[in-house]
């Protein structure tokens, strides 16, 4: 997002904020509420234009707003979405974005309040490694010709009783409206925003073998120490790295594996 599309969602993930540290306000519900309102704009491109056109006074799309969804949802949803459709933004989609990514932060902010967003992070990286190796699941979860109810006892099947239901929900909700992304990008994005909501950044280890409790707790130690911040590992156990591990935080990538001392000492005996 740019420019106004930039302030404006700083300004709604503060309102968010504020309303999902109210004990009295349901997130699990707000979460739904808002969901329902991205697969609404997304459904409706004209009436998407008109809430986020710069010609119309604010108040007046908050008041269209309101009217269309009174008695379809929750006050602190509603107050929500009159406060964005009050904003300016450079366009239409961003609203719809940014609707979504609320709904999904609500979700991740009534796991927090039940002191379960760990597991929701661990279970929402290990899902995505799962769909990533084995074709057959990716295949049946974004087949285009299926319907979202057949995905999603699927999806139940897979992770009722054994996932977190905000997991479950939040995955359900990401294959039935994946809103032109790939499943493993936007299950990625999760675990980030997941990771976001705790302050912390997210990094992705490689190991040959799984790290024992003192090795993860060392290397989170070393890494906070070097990005000024508590640092989430997501384990990853890959044999073919041969030993030692590899870190990925972002874009950046440390290697300390003995396949790639391998590769290195190859390549510099070919030069």
């Amino acid at each position: 997002m740019n420019g106004a599309s930039r302030e404006a969602f700083a300004s709604a993930r503060e309102q968010l904020d504020a309303l999902t540290d109210d004990s009295s306000v349901d997130a699990a519900k707000l979460a739904e509420e808002l969901a329902a309102v991205t697969a609404l704009l997304d459904r409706e491109v004209s009436l998407r234009r008109v809430l986020t056109d710069p010609a119309q006074p604010g108040e007046a799309r908050a008041e269209l707003a309101g009217r269309l969804l009174g008695g379809k949802i929750g006050g602190p949803a509603a107050e929500l979405v009159a406060g964005m459709v009050r904003a300016r933004w450079s366009g239409s989609r961003d609203l719809a974005d940014a609707m979504e990514e609320l709904s999904y932060s609500a979700d991740l902010a009534a796991a927090q309040r039940a002191g379960q967003l760990d597991d929701v992070e661990d279970e929402l990286f290990r899902f995505g490694r799962i769909v990533t190796s084995t074709g057959e699941l990716r295949r049946a979860l974004t087949d285009q010709s299926a319907s979202v109810a057949a995905k999603t006892e699927l999806l139940n099947t897979l992770l009722g009783g054994r996932a977190n239901p905000v997991t479950g929900r939040i995955v359900v909700r990401l294959v039935g409206n994946p809103r032109g992304r790939s499943l493993e990008a936007g299950l990625d994005a999760l675990s980030k925003l997941a990771a976001h909501r705790r302050g912390r950044m997210v990094a992705v280890v490689t190991s040959a073998v799984p790290l024992s409790e003192g090795q993860r707790t060392r290397l989170g130690a070393s890494l906070a120490r070097v990005y000024g911040r508590q640092v989430h590992l997501n384990l990853d156990v890959d044999p073919e790295i041969i030993g030692g591990i590899q870190v990925r935080i972002g874009d950046e990538v440390i290697n300390g594996s003995i396949a790639d001392r391998l590769d290195e000492a190859a390549r510099r005996m070919a030069g």
